[in-house]
This record gives structure tokens, C-alpha cells and sequence, in this order.
């Protein structure tokens, strides 16, 4: 493969690629987000409306030929998800991201993910994490916390009824993702 190849994104140079899963976000909820983003946030990398989701398991560094089976685990769970009920809760900073974190109202979120990550453990592509997951979008990228105290966009209302399989490609000017499969959320 060619540098060229490689640099574009087709297929890492072994073989590699990274992948998530996650929910799309609704237009409405994007527009809400952006706006908020570029009132509050000063500080760092403000993540691009084409990259704001909610990561529903991180899979990483994975051989392109896992695509298939991530994208049947990824349609299984989602067929057998619920109606989402997501609110905004607040924000909050980690020591490299600013974050919208979200109340699950119902838990349906949560079912989705923890269902989605036990058929991706099952199908030997995923091992979870040690902490309960958190519905969250990530807003903000910088190097140094930014030790912002922002209100959350409260006023928000989180709209996702579609999950993707995602392929996150890096480059100088950070992280861009591409979809390699969108799927409605419980067959609607």
C-alpha cells in the first residue's frame, strides 16, 4: 500500500483500522450543540459538528476485517433497542476533553450500549472498560484541561435515532470520522 493510500484513510498501512460505535445526533441537537460550543467554549479544540456523537463502545486499533462482525453486533443491538430518552445533565472536563454529559431517563441508552458491548465481547473484538459507561458527548479536545465552569446547553433537547459503526481516521488537524454503517434504532 502507498503512503498516499495509507495517508487518506482507505486502510491503515497494516491492515488497521479505528473503530467506534456510536450514536448519530439528530440536526436539531447539532445545531443546539454548535451553538452552545461557540458562545462557551474558548479554550482548546472545539470538536466539529460532523464529529459530534455519543460513543457507545470504543473499539480502537482493530484488523479491517473485524468490520463485518462489528457491523452485525451493531445491528443486532439496535434492533432490540428502545425509545432513547437522553437530557442534558452538565458539563464536565477530563484531564484531554470537555464533555456534555447526559441523564439516560428510562436506561434505554445504557441497555443499547451494554447490550452492544457484550456482542462485541462476544464476537472477540471488544474488552470493556472497568468503569459503568457514560452517555456523554465529547465538545471539547485540548492538551491541557481547560478548567472551564460552563453551564451545559440545557435547553438541548438529545435526539439520536440512528447508531453507526465508525472509522476514525487522525491527522495533524485531529481526529475525522467516517461512517461505514448507519442502522435505525429498533427497527423504526
Amino acid at each position: 500500500m502507498t503512503n498516499e493510500r495509507a495517508r487518506t484513510g482507505s486502510v491503515e498501512r497494516d491492515g488497521h483500522i479505528r473503530l467506534f460505535c456510536g450514536l448519530q445526533l439528530a440536526d436539531d441537537t447539532l445545531d443546539c450543540l454548535t451553538d452552545w460550543q461557540t458562545v462557551n467554549l474558548a479554550a482548546g479544540r472545539i470538536v466539529p459538528r460532523e464529529n459530534l456523537h455519543i460513543t457507545l463502545a470504543f473499539l480502537g486499533d482493530r484488523p479491517s476485517g473485524d468490520v463485518t462482525a462489528v457491523a452485525g453486533a451493531l445491528q443486532a443491538a439496535s434492533a432490540e433497542a428502545g425509545e432513547l430518552d437522553l437530557a442534558v445533565r452538565g458539563y464536565r472536563e477530563t484531564r484531554s476533553v470537555g464533555m456534555v454529559t447526559l441523564e439516560d431517563r428510562g436506561g434505554a441508552a445504557t441497555r443499547l450500549a451494554e447490550g452492544l458491548q457484550s456482542r462485541l465481547e462476544g464476537v472477540g473484538v471488544f474488552r470493556r472498560e472497568g468503569r459503568a459507561w457514560l452517555p456523554h458527548i465529547t465538545v471539547l479536545r485540548f492538551r491541557e484541561r481547560a478548567g472551564l465552569h460552563r453551564e451545559a446547553p440545557n435547553m438541548c433537547s438529545i435526539n439520536a435515532v440512528r447508531a453507526a459503526l465508525y472509522r476514525s481516521l487522525l491527522g495533524s488537524g485531529g481526529a475525522s470520522y467516517e461512517v461505514l454503517e448507519s442502522v435505525v434504532l429498533g427497527g423504526r
